[in-house]
């Protein structure tokens, strides 16, 4: 099998030609995600199953607002296995890479078994967060024609949460939440980082709109 460099160059190809893009989902987003795995592998990982699952995670790529979400993972680890087998990935490896391929989407509500599997679930969840996941959020909220705020309430102090019609409260909903959800280490540590980053631009967001950020979306990181 040809070396890493090889093989990333070879999978960056293939993913341009084949997966469905939107702003928050694309080749630049596949690129983070094998940072982001870099930075959280361990001695024992196998990096070339990794490499794969990182780009080709989101083969099939699905709207957010789409029925079938939450079958895109699944999708992606049907269409990665011919694409494996041709460029020189063993049995064994092919199910590795299906395996966390299928396992790393949050719609899909499938365990990680192995280290590869939880690497790539923290290393998609970790380009959420930080200041690449306030682009993010506010791409994909502006795409699906979502206000960035409720003006009367912006934190939802006296209303239900409400993602689907307001940017900032997904905030709230799922993504202050996630370094509690990471399943390693380094993850956990990064996750809380970049966490910490999104509460200083809430902050300031806050000031700039005059309102004050409520005690219980700003303590979402102290606690950790």
């Amino acid at each position: 099998m040809d070396g890493s460099a090889d093989l990333r160059s070879q999978l960056r190809g293939i993913v341009a030609h084949r997966m469905e893009t939107d702003p928050a989902h694309d080749l630049a987003h596949l690129d983070r995600v094998w940072v982001n795995a870099q930075a959280i592998a361990g001695n024992t990982t196998d990096m070339h199953v990794l490499l794969a699952a990182s780009y080709l995670h989101d083969l099939v790529n699905l709207p957010k607002d789409d029925p079938a979400r939450h079958l895109a993972s699944r999708k992606s680890a049907q269409e990665s296995e011919p694409i494996l087998g041709e460029m020189g990935y063993d049995t064994d490896q092919v199910r590795a890479i299906q395996h966390a391929i299928e396992a790393h989407s949050f719609s899909a509500n499938i365990t990680p078994q192995t280290a590869e599997a939880r690497i790539l679930r923290d290393a998609d969840r970790l380009d959420a967060l930080g200041a690449i996941g306030v682009a993010r959020n506010f791409s994909v909220s502006g795409a699906l024609g979502r206000s960035l705020y409720d003006p009367a309430d912006p934190f939802a102090e006296q209303r239900p949460l409400d993602d689907l019609a307001f940017s900032v409260d997904h905030w709230k909903v799922k993504l202050l939440s996630l370094p509690d959800d990471m399943l390693t280490d380094a993850g956990k540590v990064i996750a809380q980082q970049r966490t910490h980053r999104m509460i200083r631009f809430l902050e300031e967001f806050a000031e700039e709109i005059g309102r004050s950020l409520p005690d219980d979306w700003s303590n979402s990181t102290r606690r950790h």
